[in-house]
């Protein structure tokens, strides 16, 4: 028997979008909410698991970035996106009231009022990219273009360079 999976606010969202997408859902590690984790969990590629910031900016205020789960977000390349100076992410404990979703179930649509939001561009090389789905223990896997329209999204470059 197929385990039932409770509809979050943001898959209720892509609902009524019609915006096509599958819940995966994966056992929670109190110890490790990181994304390596979960790729490892789920086994997926980590560079297709991507991962949801919320960042302050110091002239647009709130905004969120989508970066692939193994990448840092270049928070110089996030304020010139976002038209800030400087920016950084917020404390953990400003997460929940300001977005409604607690660290490691955030999820790039469905917070409480929306905010700019923009994805790394590597988004776009994939068919489909999984990013949680709002809570704890479960990511959607979707087409990225269908994220980014969901979520009133812009494609910018966010994260520094790796070296190899």
């Amino acid at each position: 028997m197929k385990e039932k999976i409770n509809k979050t606010n943001a898959a209720r969202i892509l609902d009524r979008e019609h915006i096509p997408y599958q819940l995966l859902s994966y056992p929670v590690d109190e110890q490790d909410l990181g994304a390596a984790h979960i790729a490892e969990v789920l086994h997926m590629p980590i560079d297709q698991l991507f991962k949801t910031l919320v960042l302050q900016g110091d002239k647009s205020g709130y905004f969120v970035c989508v970066i692939p789960g193994a990448d840092e977000v270049d928070l110089k390349k996030a304020a010139r996106a976002t038209g800030n100076k400087k920016c950084d992410i917020i404390h953990q404990k400003e997460l929940l009231p300001l977005t409604g979703y607690i660290r490691g179930g955030c999820s790039p649509i469905g917070m409480k009022k929306p905010f700019p939001t923009f994805f790394h561009s590597s988004i776009m090389n994939y068919p489909h990219i999984y990013c949680s789905a709002g809570q704890r223990g479960l990511q959607f896997c979707i087409a990225p273009s269908d994220l980014v329209r969901a979520a009133n999204g812009k494609v910018v470059d966010l994260t520094q360079e790796q070296l190899s």
